[in-house]
């Protein structure tokens, strides 16, 4: 705290204000404080809605990043399993980019390079959805300015973008005769969209409708783009030139053939010919997928196609009172209710609103305003009030406001369509990234420039300030004070590792040349404890009988997060304390070194959970149970991490032994035991 406030002081003198770290982690995490302290950018604004959901957009983040032990952290889009991730690891490839987009910003560089090793490694899935992977690795180094971890997937995204240009996949693949990708809306992850619901003839829409989409098309732009700059930074200029040219013959392609000019909108065509629709032939809707293209920065900018941007605030078309249609009320299946688990409804993509394709719009909305000149259809305020209809839309009506982002929404009164067992805290989207690079305007580059071009409306937002942004090796601070009320000086500061570098009294582009460095090393401790296959070492066992094995297992599948629905809890739970001592135990069937461990323990007074009255470490040594050696409790916390150190040892068994309040249940979330 002595250090934050001398550096406050300090920065105070040049006309900056720095935030208070534990302050504002203590407030948005509680005990939980400590993980997010030193990993992630401070943010705070005039706007509390956007402020809030920034803070739990994080706390989303760090209980999708799922621990695989020596394999790293990958994200998850789900908290619990689903039948169509891969398995063991709960891999589902179509949310990758929003993963990584969001991850770039974490100061922990880990959690996305673990990532982008797994997604490119043996273990990946590429085909599983339609993927934007290597764009998703690009902005990753557009950031923190590593090449070495990005070019390392070279060779593998090119094997990837490779297998795409097949035409033999039955879901998704290269139509040679169009040279455009084609994909089944549902393999593109918008299942009941206009192509596959009309290709039924309007009686369904779950699978087929395979059609040439600006999505999938944008990906491959986009991918090709990232291979081409990559392969640039190694040196490789037949490759960086081949892909270069792939994008190029894309980007053509797909303003030549999918841009309509009556809907004057991106749009599909359909790959399948059948009794109700026929091969090339346009879908008869505008979709709100048709802004893609700009995601990914691949229209040219003229005026003609920034006139697909007047349909955005339409309210006749695009714009609900809540969220973004994903198709409009025009279309004669618009809110059709198909699919359904049991009497719950079920994903559909033909109007509701997905914060999956806002973050896309939003993202494609940052760029036009950007970087495009050809329009005034949209501005900086339509950014800023689309940014804050996003930021309400986390906050559930059916739980009393509560911030629990679920999968889609009705777009007119906000209330979640999908609200199953599945749905709480779903990441299949980004915020993060939407604020510092759009809301905050870090604008990432390639070069040796920082660039800032804050998307947030003087008019609305009185002040904002952005702090610890890592980039380029370097600690970034943006602070905006309309009036100069708030922070004591007036207008847009920019400070480079504490020092003021650039100011203007207006909120506009600053430009500063900015050396790139070296980040801090990455640390990566290995948990031994973590198993995702509960039949295979090591394994956990319980000293309550009759203990249900699969949630017995839960406490080291490498799963941590501390929300209270009770459709996703997450780990053992213990019976009541009675006074007894309860154990968990792992055994790892073979000597392992350990010195370790991370425990962490879930408590809800409602429902009964708290923290145990006493615990320890025990380690087996032939027939008896001993405490380890120079062991080191650390406090026991309620929904944070409970850490304990000792003499580094080498062990076939370790157990947490522990006594539950009386009349009170403890929740082993997890128990990781890691290697010296």
């Amino acid at each position: 705290m002595s250090y934050l406030k001398g550096l406050a002081f300090a920065s105070i003198i040049l006309g900056a204000a720095a935030l208070d770290a534990e302050e504002i982690t203590s407030k948005y995490f509680g005990n939980d404080a400590a993980w997010y302290r030193d990993r992630i950018p401070l943010f705070e604004s005039s706007s509390s809605d956007i402020q809030d959901v920034y803070y739990y957009r994080w706390n989303v983040f760090r209980a999708h990043q799922r621990d695989l032990g020596a394999e790293g952290y990958i994200s998850t889009e789900f908290l619990n399993d689903v039948s169509w991730q891969v398995q063991p690891w709960a891999l589902l490839i179509d949310a990758a980019n929003f993963h990584l987009r969001e991850g770039r910003w974490c100061r922990d560089r880990r959690f996305k390079e673990d990532y982008a090793n797994f997604l490119y490694g043996p273990n990946g899935n590429p085909y599983q959805f339609s993927e934007s992977m290597a764009d998703g690795v690009w902005q990753g180094y557009l950031v923190d300015g590593v090449a070495d971890d990005a070019t390392a997937h070279l060779d593998a995204m090119q094997d990837v973008f490779k297998g795409w240009n097949t035409t033999a996949m039955s879901t998704g693949g290269y139509d040679t005769a169009k040279f455009l990708y084609w994909i089944q809306p549902l393999t593109d992850a918008t299942e009941y969209t206009i192509a596959s619901i009309d290709a039924s003839g309007g009686s369904d829409g779950f699978t087929g409708g395979n059609a040439f989409r600006p999505s999938i098309n944008s990906y491959q732009y986009a991918n090709a783009l990232a291979i081409s700059n990559l392969a640039k930074l190694k040196g490789d200029t037949d490759v960086a030139d081949s892909y270069q040219k792939q994008a190029e013959a894309i980007k053509q392609t797909v303003q030549d053939t999918l841009w309509n000019s009556t809907f004057e909108h991106f749009i599909d065509r359909f790959k399948v010919d059948n009794e109700h629709v026929k091969y090339w032939d346009f879908i008869r809707g505008r979709e709100l997928v048709g802004y893609v293209p700009w995601t990914h920065d691949l229209p040219d900018n003229t005026e003609e196609y920034a006139q697909a941007w007047k349909h955005l605030l339409d309210s006749e078309k695009f714009a609900g009172k809540k969220g973004l249609r994903t198709n409009e009320p025009s279309y004669e299946y618009y809110m059709k209710q198909y699919r359904y688990e049991g009497d719950s409804r079920e994903c559909q993509w033909n109007g509701p609103a997905w914060p999956y394709q806002i973050t896309q719009v939003l993202t494609a909305l940052g760029n036009l305003l950007d970087h495009y000149n050809t329009t005034s259809l949209v501005t900086k305020t339509d950014y800023t009030n689309l940014l804050l209809q996003y930021a309400q839309l986390h906050h559930n009506p059916d739980q009393d406001g509560a911030l629990n982002l679920e999968e889609d929404y009705d777009p007119e009164t906000g209330r979640p369509i999908v609200g199953l067992a599945r749905s709480p805290h779903y990441f299949h989207s980004g915020f993060v990234d939407l604020v510092l690079s759009g809301f905050v305007g870090l604008r990432a580059r390639p070069d040796d420039t920082l660039e800032i071009n804050s998307l947030a409306d003087p008019a609305s937002i009185t002040y904002f300030r952005a702090e610890r942004i890592p980039y380029h090796g370097h600690d970034i601070a943006i602070q905006w004070d309309a009036k100069g009320t708030h922070y004591g000086t007036t207008g847009l500061i920019i400070e480079i590792d504490n020092k003021v570098v650039s100011k203007s009294p207006i909120l506009t582009r600053l430009t500063v040349p900015l050396p790139r460095q070296s980040p801090p090393p990455t640390r990566r401790p290995i948990a031994v404890s973590i198993q995702l296959n509960s039949t295979l070492p090591p394994k956990a066992s319980v000293s309550v009988p009759n203990a249900d094995t699969e949630k017995v297992h839960a406490a080291i599948d490498g799963r941590v997060w501390f929300f209270p629905e009770p459709s996703i809890a997450n780990g053992w739970d213990t019976p009541a304390g009675n006074g007894s001592e309860v154990w968990f135990e792992i055994d790892f069937t073979s000597a392992t070194n350990t010195a370790s461990a991370e425990l962490a323990f879930f408590a809800d007074d409602t429902q009964g959970f708290d923290v145990p009255d006493t615990y320890s470490i025990q380690t087996r040594s032939g027939d008896s149970w001993t405490e380890v050696e120079g062991v080191v409790y650390g406090d026991l916390v309620a929904n944070g991490i409970t850490s304990v150190l000792w003499d580094a040892v080498d062990v076939e068994r370790v157990r947490v032994l522990f006594v539950p309040k009386e009349g009170v249940k403890v929740r082993l979330v997890e128990f990781k035991v890691f290697r010296s």
